[in-house]
């Protein structure tokens, strides 16, 4: 038998979510973010820090909640044909505004045999152009030069121009990652960020923010805490060596292939 007492708290829960506050059109909803699994974060530890999105820890450091509707091994008609569709569909607010809306894709693209420029150069205009339509700000990426095992070669120049292009014409953020690459910052993969380099992009990307006048609160570098041992060090700098070695060797002679195995 249901208590009283009961009753009365699935009567106080149902008027509860019966009313619906109306919402303020100045609110934001902070930062809005597309792309592939550099940008849907998560792998390996890295002394002890975990690997977070890029676009996380912008959030975080501008003190701004965060959506994410990246996913691992997308590229741009992804974006356009799942990613947006899926954040009209099942975001709880889907007409809300962001203060900030970010992709970063092309690095899946690039690397594929059946690489189209100027299909890729289609979907990333209709993707900030959704972006815009929804954000005060709007950010993008472009993408390391030496990208990938097997390298991707002078098609990430193309790649670049066309993201650059296309920024300036929407009056969008760009990030040069064209130089990105540090030791620390990239997997043996040379694709994918280790928990240090989401950071650093990270705060490339908040160093262009506070130049258009959006300042972090704080530097993502600042809000973790690691202290690796010698042996710790010894034993990171060996097993990126082998991995490396290895990488090269199975990479030697092989060319790039149609499908998405290892994408990001």
């Amino acid at each position: 038998m249901v208590s009283r007492r009961w009753r009365l708290v699935r009567r106080s829960v149902g008027a509860s979510v019966a009313v619906q506050p109306t919402a303020d059109p100045s609110c934001r909803h902070g930062v809005l973010a597309f792309g592939d699994s550099i940008t849907n974060g998560g792998g390996e530890l890295q002394w002890g820090v975990a690997l977070q999105s890029w676009a996380l820890w912008t959030a975080r450091a501008l003190g701004l909640p965060y959506t994410g509707y990246a996913v691992d091994g997308a590229v741009v008609s992804d974006v356009v044909a799942e990613q947006i569709p899926g954040f009209e569909r099942t975001n709880a607010a889907p007409d809300a505004r962001y203060d900030l809306g970010c992709v970063y894709i092309g690095v899946n693209d690039v690397r594929r045999i059946d690489w189209d420029p100027d299909a890729f150069r289609a979907g990333i205009e209709s993707t900030l152009q959704f972006l815009h339509g929804r954000c005060d700000r709007v950010l993008t990426m472009t993408a390391p030069l030496r990208l990938g095992l097997p390298a991707a070669g002078p098609e990430v120049q193309r790649l670049n121009a066309i993201i650059r292009e296309a920024g300036t014409r929407s009056g969008a953020l760009v990030v040069d990652l064209s130089a990105f690459g540090a030791r620390n910052h990239l997997m043996t993969d040379r694709v994918h960020p280790t928990a240090f380099g989401q950071i650093a992009i990270a705060e490339r990307a908040l160093a262009v923010l506070e130049r258009d006048g959006l300042v972090a609160r704080a530097a993502p570098s600042s809000m973790i805490r690691y202290q690796p041992s010698r042996r710790q060090k010894l034993r990171g700098d060996w097993t990126y060596l082998y991995r490396t070695l290895k990488l090269r060797a199975g990479a030697a002679g092989v060319r790039r292939r149609p499908t998405r195995a290892g994408g990001t």
